[in-house]
C-alpha cells in the first residue's frame, strides 16, 4: 500500500481509539477508496486499532492485488452478499462495538445491517473521514491541479470554437468530449450552460436555445483526473454589453476578489463568506445572491468544507475550495465566477488561471 494511504489510515486509526469501539465499518465508497487506493465501485472496509480488512466481490480480486497490495481483503461469490462478509469478519474478530457510517446509510441498508450483526452494538459516527478527506495532502494537490489543468484547456477550445448557432446542449457535449481529450475520466458534474437569460439558473440544464440568440452565456464545468474534480465558472461575452449586465458583472468579481483576499489559515467559513457577500448587498443585489459562496472538492465536487453563512469551522492549510458568489436576475440573466483556491500556510493560492476580467472574457464569433 502506497505511504499516503498508510498516513489516512494511520490518522483515522486515533480517531477511532478515541471512540473506544472495535472497530469502523466504512461503507461510503469514496472513503473507502481515499483510505486504500481501491478504485472499484463496491466494498466496504473494517479498520480497527491495528488491522484493517476490505470486503468485495470477485469482480475485484485482481485490481485489489494491483491497488492494494498488503491489504487484507475478503472476497465472496455471487452465493453470498456483502452483508454476509460482514457478520464474517464481525464473529471471527469478536467485534462487540462497530462505529458505522450514518451520513452514507439508508435506514433500510442499516436495518439490514443491524440484521447481520446481532450481539454486535453499532455506534453512529458522521464526517470522521470526511474531516480528514478535506485537508489535502501533496498527491491530492497534485492530482487537483491536473485535473484544472484539463478542465482549463477543454474550455479554450471550447471559447475559440464557439459560433452564433451552437446550442446550450451541443455546448455541453463539446466540453465533455474536449476533457475526454485532454485526459479527464469523465466530467466532475454535468457541464451547466446558459445563455442569456437562462444564465440566471444557477444549476440549469443545457437546452436547446443558441448563443446568437443573447451577448452573453455562463459556462459552468468540470473535469475528473485520476479519481479527483475541479470546477470552475466563467461567463462569455459574445455581443454587445448591455449597460446593466456590465454593472452585475463587474460587482461580482469585485465580489469574488474580496473573498479570495480573505483566505488563509485560521479565518472562518463565515468570515470568506460575508466579505462576497458585503459587496453584493451594498450594491443593493443581496436577495439576488441565495447560495453560499463556496465548497471543498476532491473525490466528489461537492465535500468539506462548505463555505456560507451557516456554517461553523475555519479553514486550515492544504484545503481547496471554490469561490463563485453570483447575482441572478430572473429574465435578464445572471453571473457566477468561480476559481478553485488553496489554502497555503501563509495564505491561498488560486490554483485556476482562466481571464475573467469581462474585457478579457470577450469571444469574436464572426460576422
Amino acid at each position: 500500500m502506497k505511504p499516503q494511504f498508510r498516513q489516512r489510515l494511520r490518522k483515522l486509526k486515533t480517531r477511532i481509539k478515541s471512540l473506544g469501539v472495535s472497530a469502523l465499518l466504512v461503507t461510503n465508497i469514496k472513503n473507502v477508496g481515499y483510505l486504500t487506493g481501491f478504485t472499484g465501485s463496491a466494498g466496504y472496509l473494517f479498520v480497527t486499532a491495528k488491522t484493517e480488512t476490505l470486503l468485495s466481490d470477485s469482480r475485484y480480486s485482481s485490481q485489489l492485488q494491483d491497488q492494494c497490495p498488503g491489504l487484507e481483503v475478503d472476497i465472496r461469490d455471487a452465493s453470498s452478499t456483502i452483508l454476509d462478509s460482514v457478520e464474517r469478519v464481525a464473529r471471527q474478530s469478536k467485534f462487540k462495538l462497530v462505529a458505522y457510517e450514518s451520513e452514507s446509510l439508508t435506514k433500510a441498508e442499516f436495518d439490514r445491517l443491524e440484521s447481520h450483526l446481532t450481539g454486535t452494538e453499532l455506534v453512529a459516527t458522521g464526517g470522521l473521514i470526511e474531516s480528514l478527506r478535506a485537508v489535502k495532502d501533496q498527491t491530492e494537490i497534485a492530482a487537483i491541479r491536473k485535473s484544472i489543468e484539463v478542465n482549463q484547456r477543454a474550455f479554450e477550445v471550447i471559447r475559440w470554437q464557439l459560433t452564433p448557432d451552437q446550442t446550450e446542449l451541443q455546448i455541453a457535449h463539446n466540453l465533455e468530449h474536449q476533457m475526454r481529450a485532454f485526459g479527464a475520466k469523465a466530467c466532475a458534474f454535468d457541464p451547466i450552460v446558459g445563455v442569456g437569460a437562462r444564465s440566471a439558473l444557477p444549476h440549469g440544464s443545457p437546452s436547446e436555445k443558441r448563443v446568437g440568440e443573447s451577448s452573453f452565456v455562463l459556462i459552468d464545468w468540470g473535469a475528473e483526473v485520476n479519481q479527483y474534480m475541479s470546477d470552475l465558472t466563467r461567463v462569455l461575452i459574445t455581443g454587445k454589453i448591455p449597460t446593466k449586465f456590465r454593472k452585475i458583472y463587474e460587482i461580482v468579481l469585485k465580489a469574488q476578489l474580496a473573498a479570495i483576499k480573505k483566505i488563509r489559515p485560521g479565518i472562518s467559513f463565515k468570515n470568506v463568506d460575508a466579505a462576497a457577500r458585503k459587496v453584493i448587498d451594498a450594491a443593493g443585489f443581496g436577495s439576488q445572491f441565495g447560495h453560499g459562496l463556496g465548497h471543498g472538492f476532491g473525490l466528489e465536487i461537492h465535500e468539506k468544507p462548505f463555505i456560507s453563512p451557516i456554517q461553523d469551522g475555519r479553514l486550515q492549510a492544504g484545503m481547496v475550495v471554490t469561490v463563485e458568489p453570483g447575482i441572478y436576475i430572473p429574465e435578464f440573466g445572471g453571473v457566477r465566477i468561480e476559481d478553485d483556491v488553496l489554502v497555503t500556510p501563509d495564505g491561498h493560492e488560486v490554483l485556476s488561471n482562466l481571464p475573467k476580467q469581462i474585457d478579457e472574457c470577450t469571444v469574436d464569433l464572426g460576422g
